[in-house]
């Protein structure tokens, strides 16, 4: 039997923060690469997010029915701004030296190495109790 007791707030381990060079590109006076702050999400923080990705999608033979589906890349980029403490992705300054309006045109900017990219965003994604990558579950479902 339980104790009720272990399930106060007071007793839940907080989860802290990590860092993570996102890129090779950017780098300190060493010429080391700079260490990215990233936070935890919450289970509704990426519940929202994966909510605002949702598209709805005419079903084929079917007038006026639709199946909801998912923009994986759209999703992914969601995760890791709202992931991402250091650099801050919505400063404007920092956006407009890209040229670019918002923080996932930002990201895209700062790690523009595909593989870096990826490698980012396994990371994150593993830094947020993600054993597989969302990647990896929509191919398992497509096979």
């Amino acid at each position: 039997m339980s104790n009720f007791s272990q399930f106060m707030k007071a007793n839940k381990k907080v989860k802290e923060n990590t860092t993570y060079a996102a890129t090779k590109s950017i780098v300190d006076k060493d010429g080391k690469p700079v260490l990215w702050e990233l936070r935890p999400i919450s289970s509704k923080e990426n519940t929202e997010l994966r909510e605002s990705c949702m598209k709805e999608i005419p079903i084929k033979g079917k007038n006026g029915m639709y199946r909801q589906k998912i923009s994986t890349s759209e999703y992914i980029a969601k995760l890791l701004v709202a992931s991402c403490v250091s650099p801050d992705l919505y400063d404007s300054a920092l956006q407009d030296s890209y040229g670019v309006m918002t923080p996932e045109e930002l990201l895209y900017a700062l790690v523009d190495d595909p593989g870096e990219y990826d490698d980012f965003a396994a990371f994150v994604q593993k830094f947020n109790g993600f054993t597989t990558s969302l990647e990896d579950k929509v191919d398992e479902a497509k096979n």
